[in-house]
């Protein structure tokens, strides 16, 4: 990149061919809080997609994603039937993993039931983790980096408990990560300690 920032190493920012997609991704969504249900569905599910891919793999269908899960409306993706299994395991432009088309299709419907208990899955995640983010201390290095926390097998265990598949600590953390529940960017990186 020619913009003189400095970025976290994962962004690829650094290298002769730096992937736009994912710099834009590092600069305006990861560790940006936020709170729109609908976006949360989506990150909580392309999480889950990612498990054994790179991020760049995801964030590269991202948009074919989009496309076949009907923009990630949790009300619409409940509904998914066999016939809508059926179009996404043929869909080349998204991971056609049935296991994880399955338990998207499910979490849907958990995500709904969660979010009418606590008036919104933001709420629900309120409750859950605390505010403000954590943020790695100054000097820390990408070796510092969890995989894990004890919020997130706590956070884990609970969506387990309510229902959700493919919600492992370690995804759960790598969401927490991507809509600001934690805030990882590492000292030096131009978004240390800043919330937008």
């Amino acid at each position: 990149m020619t913009d003189g920032l400095q970025r976290c190493w994962w962004s690829g920012a650094a290298g002769a061919a730096a992937d736009p997609r994912m710099v834009a991704y590092h600069d305006t969504e990861w560790g940006v809080p936020t709170h729109d249900d609908m976006e949360l569905f989506e990150r909580l599910a392309l999480e889950s997609f990612q498990a054994g891919l790179s991020w760049s793999t995801i964030l590269n269908k991202r948009d074919a994603f989009r496309a076949a899960f009907r923009g990630f409306d949790p009300r619409v993706v409940a509904d998914f039937d066999d016939g809508d299994r059926a179009r996404l395991m043929a869909d080349a432009g998204i991971v056609r993993n049935r296991a994880k088309i399955d338990a998207t299709i499910g979490n849907a419907a958990a995500f709904l039931a969660t979010a009418e208990e606590f008036g919104s899955f933001a709420a629900y995640l309120g409750s859950m983790v605390p505010s403000p983010p954590a943020r790695l201390p100054a000097g820390a290095t990408a070796g510092e980096i969890p995989a894990t926390t004890p919020v997130s097998d706590a956070l884990s265990a609970d969506l387990r408990r309510r229902g959700f598949k493919f919600v492992g600590s370690t995804i759960v953390y790598a969401f927490m990560q991507s809509v600001g529940l934690v805030d990882d960017h590492l000292p030096g990186c131009f978004r240390y300690g800043v919330t937008r």
